[in-house]
């Protein structure tokens, strides 16, 4: 899949106790226009995943060009991700938005999820979008990330 390239995102949610938890997701895709339901695939037993399940709700950051490091560190594990950089959670939000590296950001709620192999696909009906950065997308492919501008 790796000659496949495809959009980056972060998707986020919240845990039980409020702490805002994150992966890189570029397993995402639209489902549906009516409901507008949007699917990605997360790791099997990722506090990220445990927290959506939990919560019923997260949010898809799709990441602008300038976001690499953005999508490498919420690649990396590191525990400390969200102290370095800027993101909040406005009213009505399903999850903690990237608001300096997403150029879009889709609130979702859980509406179905099913295990497939070492992921689990979540299933999420969109209830809010927003459009923080006027930006290009971020893509990946190849192993390597590239803006949509320099295609």
């Amino acid at each position: 899949m790796s000659g496949f390239p495809t959009g980056v995102s972060v998707v986020t949610g919240t845990d039980r106790n409020g702490a805002p938890r994150g992966m890189t997701c570029s397993s995402m895709c639209s489902v549906s226009l009516t409901p507008p339901t949007l699917l990605v695939c997360l790791r099997d037993g990722s506090p990220t995943l445990d927290a959506i399940v939990t919560s019923g709700a997260f949010a898809v950051n799709l990441l602008h060009e300038g976001a690499q490091g953005t999508a490498e560190l919420f690649a990396s594990g590191d525990p400390l991700r969200f102290e370095l950089l800027p993101w909040e959670v406005p009213p009505g939000a399903a999850g903690p938005h990237l608001t300096r590296d997403a150029h879009t950001v889709a609130d979702c709620g859980v509406v179905l999820t099913q295990r497939v192999g070492d992921h689990v696909a979540v299933f999420g009906e969109t209830r809010l979008i927003s459009r923080p950065q006027p930006r290009p997308p971020l893509l990946y492919g190849l192993r390597e990330f590239r803006s949509w501008s320099r295609i």
